[in-house]
């Protein structure tokens, strides 16, 4: 049986990812193996807009194929989805203490284009955890595991947008908008990055 933990890619994942890969302490793989699935954080992120939780999603091309290998994604750049989602993260943290800190190197996301979205997912991860000063081997699995605990597999539903009451109990911290709704739990990492910055690692 598989004895270490297996995660997927997400698209700037949210904040229980990176708690679960704290809990790993390094022993994890993650998955390349798997068929791309629908409706789940790999081409999907929320965020805090002035109206509320907000998904930026990533266009992915479907093509022919019922089931295809996440690696083999390709982004649909038939739109400038970039600039679309680089407008909204501008409208809800140009005023949070932090973007600017970040922005220059976490602009280049927005503005080179990318083929795979695997190759993506992966670049933001490694710049993630770069600014969360994790130190952090990344490996990969080199073909689909079925023999795996539950509590060690997060491809499937441990990690999922629409569970939004995962009983979890999330320390609060200042966002912009938490005037207008209150604190919002488990968003993307980089809500935590734009408002608390390098003090981000030591919230998880």
């Amino acid at each position: 049986m598989q004895s270490s933990a297996i995660f997927p890619l997400f698209y700037l994942p949210p904040i229980s990812y990176f708690s679960g890969l704290k809990d790993f302490n390094g022993n994890f793989l993650i998955e390349k193996e798997e068929h791309f699935p629908k409706q789940t954080y790999r081409n999907r992120a929320r965020i805090y807009s002035p109206n509320g939780s907000l998904d930026l999603i990533v266009p992915v091309i479907r093509g022919n194929k019922v089931h295809t290998k996440v690696k083999d994604v390709k982004i649909s750049n038939d739109f400038n989805w970039q600039r679309l989602h680089w407008k909204s993260l501008e409208s809800c943290y140009r005023n949070s203490a932090y973007f600017e800190f970040y922005e220059d190197e976490f602009a280049r996301f927005y503005h080179n284009k990318f083929e795979f979205l695997f190759d993506y997912n992966l670049e933001l991860l490694e710049w993630l955890l770069k600014q969360l000063k994790k130190d952090v081997k990344l490996n990969f699995t080199s073909e689909y595991i079925d023999d795996i605990a539950p509590e060690l597999d997060y491809r499937t539903n441990k990690i999922h947008f629409k569970n939004v009451d995962d009983n979890t109990i999330y320390k609060p911290y200042f966002q912009v908008f938490d005037d207008r709704e209150g604190f919002k739990p488990n968003l993307s990492i980089i809500d935590l990055l734009f408002n608390q910055g390098p003090q981000s690692k030591s919230y998880m």
